[in-house]
């Protein structure tokens, strides 16, 4: 996938070109310090596919660029990359893909990579015809609901007109099909209000959510029926559901699909609904954190028997971020520096926890790890 940077400093481009060549997946084409110069070789090379744009920069700014190149009808997908986090609203106004808050960590880098390659194969996998029926356009909506609420199909990106109606259709994808009864909603999101003032807010969400999908061709997707509301999306593709269906798919990790295993974990770009933390789905969220999790720590020690241990070790550090009191990664990222030698960085680990464990909870790490870290020392100094 062809990639360009736009920003004024070139520091920005030297940092973001080093974290992109991590990625197999996309290839530089350019890096330039104003639009014009990047709208102009947009024009000329229109397979470009994604562009890293930041905001604030003299003349036109980044918002202005991204607004030019949507009325234009540019393909180009645009991620925002700026210190400006107080624009992330107004930014997705426009059908943006994504917005990056400096200083970019590879992980949310890669995740943003990971969704424009997403919707670069939704569009390639379709005809290229003039003439898209409704019907023919619902086939193929890419619903990106890991690390974010975003729709998308042929005919472009979903603009939210409210958090609120981005909300509502989150709610009815999970029950995708099912009738929700409007007083049920109106607990779950607008619970707090006063009944009245959240049955108005209900009707407006509702008109601002079928307004949000017409420019896609899917405001019927949202059917009333029995005092309730239903999403009947036909053949979808759920990111979500894909990344399910295909770790239970995957019942036993080896040699022989390593590497699909690994294509299978980059599937989970974020958690369930990414930072919206809606109240209602605190399960369904867990539920998934907690697969992707399980998946990860199988796929680890696989690597680990493959002696692979610096892919394990960033499998192993990323669930750790996610949930650092985690024993059991813990161990194997203890495992992994016994293994290569390194008693500086297996007493860092295990210091680090015990810190956090005294500091955070008030309790000492469990004596099968007490022990585990003091074979681990003896099998180092043995070693040598």
């Amino acid at each position: 996938m062809k990639v360009i940077l736009v920003d004024d400093e070139r520091t920005i481009h030297l940092i973001l070109s080093k974290m992109l060549l991590k990625l197999p997946e996309v290839h530089i084409v350019g890096t330039f310090t104003d639009t014009k110069s990047a709208a102009s070789f947009l024009s000329e090379n229109p397979d470009v596919a994604l562009a890293f744009v930041d905001l604030s920069m003299p003349g036109e700014t980044g918002m202005e660029f991204a607004a030019r190149m949507e009325a234009s009808g540019s393909p180009v997908q645009i991620v925002f990359v700026t210190s400006h986090k107080e624009f992330a609203l107004e930014a997705y106004d426009l059908s943006v893909l994504d917005y990056l808050v400096k200083p970019v960590s590879q992980e949310r880098l890669q995740r943003a990579v990971n969704r424009a390659l997403d919707n670069r194969r939704v569009n390639q996998s379709s005809p290229l015809s003039a003439q898209v029926s409704v019907s023919t356009s619902l086939n193929r909506v890419a619903l990106t609901m890991l690390g974010n609420v975003a729709v998308s199909n042929e005919s472009g990106r979903v603009k939210w007109i409210s958090r609120k109606c981005a909300e509502l259709f989150a709610y009815l994808l999970l029950y995708q099909g099912k009738r929700i009864p409007r007083s049920r909603l109106v607990t779950d999101i607008f619970g707090g209000m006063h009944r009245t003032n959240a049955e108005s807010n209900l009707n407006t969400t509702v008109y601002q959510l079928r307004k949000s999908l017409e420019p896609l061709g899917l405001r019927e997707v949202v059917r009333s029926e029995n005092n309730g509301y239903a999403l009947e999306l036909k053949e979808p593709m759920i990111d979500y559901l894909a990344f399910e269906k295909q770790v239970e798919k995957l019942q036993a990790i080896d040699l022989g699909n390593i590497e699909t295993a690994l294509q299978i974990e980059r599937l989970y770009t974020g958690d369930l609904f990414g930072d919206k933390a809606y109240v209602w789905a605190i399960h369904e969220t867990e539920r998934y954190a907690k697969l992707y999790a399980s998946f990860v720590k199988r796929l680890a020690e696989v690597l680990i028997s493959m002696q692979d241990t610096a892919s394990a070790s960033r499998l192993l550090l990323k669930l750790n971020k996610r949930n650092p009191f985690e024993e059991s990664v813990i161990r194997q990222l203890m495992t992994i520096h016994e293994m290569t030698g390194d008693k500086k960085g297996l007493n860092a680990v295990y210091t680090d926890y015990v810190r956090l464990l005294s500091r955070e909870l008030g309790i000492r790490p469990s004596s099968e790890l007490i022990y585990l870290y003091d074979s681990l020392v003896r099998r180092i100094a043995e070693k040598k």
